[in-house]
Parts: C-alpha cells; structure tokens; sequence
C-alpha cells in the first residue's frame, strides 16, 4: 500500500546481519561531549574539512530585558503561591518593547502552555549554554522567529497578557545549561545586576552573531538549534541521538520526538531490517523513495539506507517535503485535519492518497493500516519528547506538592475534551478526558513519584477518603456515582473549585465542585 515502506512484516538479509554481527551497526561518525560548539578533529572528513559550519560566537555582556523606565519589577524567583517561580516578572503595559539580553539564536518562538507565547534563546555564556527565556506575549507580539540570529538590545517581542498571566507583564527565566536541555533556573536579578538598558534596535552594520554548527547542537543535546532540544536525553540509541535532533531542526512542523516516534512504529528503532516488500532500515524506506532523499550525511564516503545519519536526515527531508506540500492543501481548503497526524498519514500512505481523500484516508487499507500508524505514531511521541519542550510544568523529579498539582492542571485551562485523551506524558489526540488530565496533573505535579490508574473508577480506590469540605489544591474529586463508580474526576483547588475536563464539545475550565462529589487524598 505506501508508497515508500509496503509492508509492515520485517526480515533481516544475510548481508545485513552479518553487519550486525559485526558491530551492531555501520561507522557512525563520533561526536564528542565537550562544550557547546567547536569542532574537533573527529568531526573532521579524511579530506580535513569540517563536518560543521562555523561555532556559535561567544555572548557579549548581558543587557535589561526592558528599558528603563518601561516596566516595574513586581514577581521574584523562588516560592510563589506554593509552587517555584522560575523566573522573574516585570509589568507594564502591553505593547512595551521587550529586548534580547544575550546574543544567540531563537529556538523556541511562538506558543507555549502556560506562557500563551513564548521565546527562548540559546547562548554561549563563559563557554557554557545558557538560556534566556521571555513570556506572555500575544501572538503579534513575538517579533522573531525559530532559528533566527539575535544580537543583545534587539527588540524581539512586546509585553502581553497571554497564558496564564494575571496582567499585563514579561516572564524572563535564566537557565544555566540550557531551558530544554534538562538545565538549571537561576534567579536572573543576579545576573541582571548592573547589566545596562538596552540601546534598542541594533543598526544594520552591527557584527552579526554567527548560529551554532550542527556539532555544537550535537554537543549539547540540541542547544543553539530550533527542534533540536525536543528530544528527551536518552531516549533512542545514542548514536542515533544526533541525527534525530539534526533531522528535527530542518522545519518547524518536523520535530525530532516526532521522528523517533515514527522510527519506532517503522522498525522499533532496531538496525538493518528488510520488510517483504524491499523497505529497509530503520526508517524503512523504499530504494526509488530513499534515492531522491538521501544524502551522505554522516561524511562516510556513500548514502547508505543502513547508516543511521543518511537513514534519518533523509526521513526528516521527506517529512519535512510531505509538511510544506499538506500545509499548502490546508490552507487552501482542500484537505482537513489535525496537520500532524496527515503528516504521517501522508509519510505511511503518500501525500496523494490524503488529497484524494480531503483529510484522512480510509477505507481498505487505509482504514486497517494508516489510520492505526498514526494512532501508533502519535502515542509514541511522548516517550521521545523533552519535557518542557513546549512549555510545560517542569518540576524537579520526587518533588510533590497539591500547588504543583493544580499549576499542572492550570496550564492546560482551554484545551479540548477529547475521550480517552491524555496521560502522564500529556494530551494525546490533541486532548485531555477527565481521568487523563488528572493522571497528567498527578504525576507531573508529584515530580513524576505518583502514577494514577487511566479510569475515574480506578482512582477512586487510590489514596484515603476526606470529608468534600476538607478538599485541598491537588486533592482529587469524585462526581457522577453509577453501580460501577464514579464517572467523572477532577481537581480540587480549594474554595469549592476544581479544574477538570467536563465533557465532548467542551474544554479543560475551572468550575464549582458538583453537588454529588466525594474527594480523595493521594499526596
């Protein structure tokens, strides 16, 4: 049926094994973990050219985030309405310009949840990543975009009122080692002491900050390149591990958990497989389709389907191909959907069979075999994304508070109810049901300690019961009572209401505490 793998059945050739027997996999090029950028000898061909382009250029002196004058500190860093602060608040009235405080690149630069919008920038600081991150700005307000050199002083935003913002203000965070590398949030006044307002917009002829080398967003877990930190560390095989960040920064709607995703459903990341059909690798494509995408990414001296770099840079170009070709068809109206889930449809089944079909395909096989690929492909995806790559609740691991529970929750006020949706690693289908955004708010909010059972009926037997008006920030409650339990669970915040994901056609809000509700304790 596809176009590029047929079909799913994997065998493995005698030639191919026997490339297994010998090393588990081809050469694969060695990429050293010393700092953030530079290149080494290593990453050098037989030729001495670098592998890389040029290293990401050392940050000049901090800067004010907002001029002088224009804003009021109002919010610390640290213990905040019983849950960390991880940065620090300035208001003033939207539209107020927000400026760069460190030369780098934007990573990040668009929506977030929590933040409505948001911006982080990579930079090198003393050698070491650092990242600075800007939040709550509407969407006219982001003035940057994903991958683009930013100078300190530079306006880059307008202060806003978006997410979950009581007023008009910028969020700024400070992270040492980088905001989606796993890195650590520093209080930014230390940093900010002294630091003069910025000077505004940079003139014309001012030295341009040059981006990190593919070997510097190597080096440090996809630092200094857009997409390329959406991979959880350790997640596929560590050789693999650079490819995927550097495949997952060639788009924007391409990111690298989405492609470890899909080479899991395709081969489950396992080298040199053949299927029945001819499709190869752990990408699993055909030879013609493999031919117009594939490159000698890793330098080796031929394009092979079984090295890892060629296999999955050629994969991140046709999805990337497959992305620019559907976004097209979707703004012009001819074809519907959630965009991700057609990419994949496109990349199982080819992109004509979706136009064809005006969204989704179905029917056959592609009732029988693309539509349960997505599904795959889609559930999959949590398990390679960074947390906090899109904004969420990062809390540190065993740490467990019913604030933290609830500013889980809090953060996705507004997103569809979908049925079954959710689960600890976050929405899925592009929703949350009522046991799968408390099972998120749990385990996130407990630092990942607590795991619920998927069923409002399950959680009911987790934890002790407490009288309804004893009810906490982060305890559960219980509504809807049948023979079997309880039908519907939500989360309490204290003063008689709770958030939770009331029904189809509705949202995740925060509502008074129905009349039958019982309430369990599970911190």
């Amino acid at each position: 049926m596809s176009r590029r793998s047929g079909a799913v059945a994997l065998i493995v050739t005698a030639a191919t094994a026997a490339i297994l027997g010998l090393s588990g996999c081809t050469p694969q090029p060695v990429f050293p973990h010393n700092r953030c950028g530079g290149t080494s000898s290593s990453e050098r061909d037989d030729k001495g050219s670098s592998t890389g382009n040029t290293e990401l250029k050392a940050s000049g002196p901090i800067t004010q985030p907002t001029k002088e004058g224009t804003t009021t500190f109002t919010s610390p860093f640290g213990p905040r309405w019983g849950t960390e602060h991880k940065g620090v608040d300035f208001a003033g009235p939207v539209g107020t310009p927000i400026y760069a405080a460190l030369d780098g690149v934007a990573v990040k630069a668009g929506l977030a949840s929590g933040f409505g919008n948001w911006i982080v920038l990579d930079s090198l600081v003393d050698g070491k990543p650092v990242s600075t991150v800007y939040g709550h700005m509407f969407d006219d307000g982001v003035l940057v975009t994903e991958g683009q050199q930013i100078k300190a002083g530079d306006h880059i935003a307008n202060i806003g009122n978006n997410g979950q913002s009581t007023g008009a203000h910028l969020h700024f965070e400070y992270w040492d080692g980088g905001r989606l590398q796993g890195g650590t949030a520093v209080d930014p006044m230390t940093k900010l002491v002294g630091a003069p307002s910025p000077a505004g917009e940079a003139s014309s002829d001012s030295p341009a900050i040059e981006l990190a080398a593919s070997s510097s967003s190597i080096d440090c877990a996809g630092f200094g390149v857009e997409g390329g930190g959406d991979l959880k560390a350790g997640s596929v095989p560590p050789e693999m591990e650079p490819w995927f960040r550097k495949a997952g920064s060639l788009c924007p709607q391409i990111k690298p958990s989405l492609l470890a995703a899909d080479a899991k459903a395709e081969s489950g990341l396992v080298r040199g497989l053949t299927s029945e059909s001819g499709a190869k690798g752990i990408t699993q494509f055909m030879d013609p389709t493999f031919a117009s995408y594939g490159q000698d990414d890793d330098r080796n001296g031929r394009i092979s389907i079984h090295d890892d770099g060629d296999a999955i840079m050629a994969q991140g170009r046709y999805f990337c191909t497959i992305a620019a070709q559907l976004d097209g068809w979707i703004a012009d109206g001819s074809v519907k959907g959630d965009p991700k889930s057609l990419y994949i449809a496109s990349y199982n089944a080819g992109e004509g069979a979706v136009k064809n079909a005006g969204g989704m395909p179905s029917g056959g096989d592609y009732t029988t075999q693309t539509q349960p690929y997505v599904a795959k492909v889609l559930a999959y995806e949590a398990e390679f994304a960074a947390p906090g790559g899109s904004g969420e609740l990062v809390v540190s691991p065993g740490s467990a508070s019913g604030s933290q529970v609830v500013e889980a929750a809090r953060q996705f006020l507004g997103t569809p109810y979908v049925w079954g949706g959710g689960n600890i690693n976050g929405t899925t289908g592009g929703g949350f049901d009522c046991s799968g955004l408390t099972s998120y708010a749990i385990y996130t909010g407990t630092g990942n300690k607590i795991t619920l059972p998927r069923t409002s009926e399950q959680q009911w037997k987790v934890g002790v019961e407490i009288p309804i008006d004893q009810a906490q920030a982060g305890d559960l409650v219980f509504g809807s009572w049948a023979g079997t339990g309880p039908g519907h669970v939500g989360i309490a915040i204290g003063e008689g209401q709770m958030i939770h994901a009331p029904t189809t056609g509705d949202v995740v809000k925060q509502a008074p505490l129905q009349s039958d509700m019982k309430a369990r304790r599970v911190l």
